[in-house]
């Protein structure tokens, strides 16, 4: 008997609008939809009259209902695979079931959309070409300035995701670990109350102080640099290397300069204004 197909389907991180109709077709095709929180998931159910069969599938019983799904994927039945929000298996259980699949020999599809740690990045204005994705860090204090420590020299843009009720502690510990880091915060990102913040790893730790502490955190770090300290550069003459050895127009020039330097665009452009 051929085995069915385990579908992993992204959903949603937050506007329903944001699925894609490969996503909505699988939904209403396959036989079961496993979903971490069924009462979450029949919202966007209803909302696209997808009316397949739902069963839970979470941190909590993952162990005892991924066997389950897999018997039922080798009786040839094709299985769903939705997380609350986003894609499953980012720091979510989906691995477990998705590992447990890939040992029977079951195929494993992904049906791509959003993912926070993705959108997170992409309007962040931190670099991009490289960048680590650490998930949640630790709960307790002392573990947490740990995991920090050792990310301490690391090079590439740093992706954190955050519960609220934890956000400040967190954010503590980086203002501890990290100093005055350039850093973006985002929360509700796709729903009416999106905030992106931009600034030094204090200057965010003093907004939230002051400002509302709601909704589901991605937390984006710069990396370390070998770079010297910004105040002991001329950004005039950086400015001039990068359009002389680089052959860099004075507008793509200022935008490498700010992030090569670490600097904000605003301050470049006023160095450009003397070459």
């Amino acid at each position: 008997m051929t085995s069915g197909i385990l579908y992993i389907v992204s959903t949603p991180i937050g506007n329903l609008e944001d699925i894609t109709l490969r996503a909505i077709r699988v939904l209403k095709e396959v036989d079961l939809i496993a979903a971490e929180d069924t009462r979450h998931t029949k919202h966007l159910l209803d909302r696209y009259q997808i009316q397949t069969q739902l069963t839970s599938y979470h941190d909590h019983n993952k162990e005892e209902k991924a066997p389950v799904l897999v018997a039922r994927l080798l009786e040839g039945k094709s299985v769903a695979l939705v997380s609350d929000a986003g894609t499953p298996g980012i720091s979510d259980p989906g691995y477990f079931l998705i590992n447990l699949a890939a040992d029977q020999k079951i195929p494993v599809v992904p049906i791509p959309g959003a993912t926070a740690a993705i959108a997170a990045l992409s309007v962040s204005g931190l670099p991009t070409d490289s960048f680590v994705f650490e998930g949640f860090l630790p709960a307790k204090h002392g573990a947490r300035l740990k995991r920090l420590q050792k990310l301490l020299k690391e090079e590439r843009t740093i992706i954190f995701y955050e519960a609220p009720h934890k956000i400040m502690k967190t954010l503590e510990d980086l203002v501890e670990v990290f100093g005055d880091r350039r850093a973006v915060i985002t929360r509700e990102l796709t729903k009416i109350h999106e905030e992106t913040i931009r600034g030094t790893l204090p200057d965010l730790l003093k907004h939230l102080h002051e400002g509302s502490i709601k909704g589901e955190f991605t937390v984006i770090v710069h990396g370390a640099t070998t770079e010297p300290a910004k105040q002991d550069i001329d950004a005039a003459e950086y400015l001039k290397n990068l359009m002389l050895h680089r052959g860099l127009s004075k507008k793509e020039a200022i935008a490498t300069a700010a992030e090569e330097l670490g600097l904000p665009k605003k301050e470049v452009y006023k160095e450009s204004l003397k070459i």
